[in-house]
């Protein structure tokens, strides 16, 4: 396998970008999202090109989140409260790319196999054809390393019903196929074998004389012949609940509630176990950032995010959080606050408050 950070092919009319990092779960890098730019902006003006593939190597993710181990290097280089460069760079550009999925003229097509969480989810959420199949396993889980659901996860938790973005925000619960399409996060299933026969089917296909006509024919296919594998839905049977559990006005209150929650379910208890060792701040950061963006434009949800993001590396819990999953590996982070009750509105404002002063980096977006 090449070390580029990408693999770029073109079958027919279709270019195809696959992310190079298998070992590493496809995690999204800097010379990674540099390399998927580029590409993209390059097949924007190439006729030869229909529409675009994108998927992960290897048949265990198509990607697992942003390299935060990068990131973690990044923000001990600098004392707490100090702006951190190299953050900053990687979310301006991560988000930029994912703008771009989201704006792209020609159709977008993602292979959402295996792991998808995180910046992965951004790169899936911009597409126009945001495939998953039966191994999919989708989640925002942010709040167990100090973070909160970005690439966009502004946009789309707000477009969940019932509270269902707010949970799934404060839980980082995964979820399946049948799920993800139910959410809105997905758009069709197709059998994890099927990979390759797709891609033949549409480089087969006409696509320079209607070219999305010719994937949804070419999809809906694929996905009939998958009916037979959905797997059972895993939220279907909470609804009701969630709906009750995030009907507050605080968010203290709806942690507690979700933490009062007793069930023999494992996929619920799962999500209540991640809150409870999840990051006080990052709980507050989900349930703000989606009452903020509700009427925002995506290309404003970017912003807002970017200020975020940075203010996230320059605080102790990202780079806490990170060390405890990642790095020391001893799974007891050392959050900064005891509770979400303890998180005080002064905190909360801070994530909001852009750290530079003059134009903002994604000032031009959109």
């Amino acid at each position: 396998m090449s070390d580029q950070p990408i693999l770029v092919e073109q079958h027919g009319g279709l270019g195809r970008i696959t992310l190079n990092a298998p070992k590493a779960l496809n995690s999204l890098s800097l010379p990674m999202a540099r390399a998927m730019q580029q590409q993209l902006d390059a097949w924007t003006t190439d006729d030869s090109v229909a529409a675009v593939w994108l998927d992960g190597s290897g048949d265990k993710a198509f990607c697992a989140g942003g390299d935060i181990r990068a990131m973690y290097e990044a923000m001990t280089a600098h004392p707490v409260g100090e702006r951190v460069p190299g953050c900053e760079t990687f979310f301006t550009e991560e988000y930029r790319l994912d703008f771009t999925l989201h704006s792209y003229p020609k159709p977008v097509i993602v292979w959402g196999s295996g792991i998808v969480m995180g910046g992965g989810m951004g790169l899936m959420c911009g597409a126009a054809h945001r495939l998953v199949t039966e191994t999919s396993r989708l989640a925002m889980p942010e709040i167990t390393i100090g973070l909160y659901p970005d690439v966009g996860g502004s946009w789309f938790l707000n477009r969940m019903p019932n509270g269902l973005g707010l949970f799934l925000g404060l839980t980082g619960a995964q979820i399946n196929a049948t799920d993800a399409i139910t959410t809105g996060l997905a758009d069709r299933m197709v059998g994890a074998s099927e990979r390759d026969a797709l891609i033949n089917a549409l480089a087969s296909a006409p696509l320079a004389t209607d070219a999305e006509e010719c994937i949804r024919n070419v999809l809906r296919d694929f996905e009939d012949r998958a009916a037979g594998q959905r797997p059972g839905s895993q939220i279907a049977p909470h609804l009701d609940q969630i709906r009750t559990l995030t009907d507050h006005a605080r968010v203290a209150d709806v942690v507690d509630a979700i933490l009062a929650v007793d069930t023999d379910d494992k996929w619920l208890s799962r999500a209540v176990g991640s809150l409870a060792k999840g990051c006080p701040m990052t709980a507050h950061l989900v349930a703000e950032q989606i009452r903020r963006s509700r009427h925002l434009s995506l290309a404003d949800v970017f912003r807002m995010e970017l200020v975020m993001s940075s203010r996230c590396s320059m605080q102790p819990d990202f780079r806490e959080g990170v060390r405890a999953l990642l790095i020391d590996k001893d799974g007891s982070p050392s959050w900064s606050h005891g509770s979400v009750a303890a998180v005080s509105e002064a905190d909360i404002e801070r994530h909001f408050t852009a750290p530079w002063s003059g134009e903002a980096p994604l000032s031009q977006l959109g």
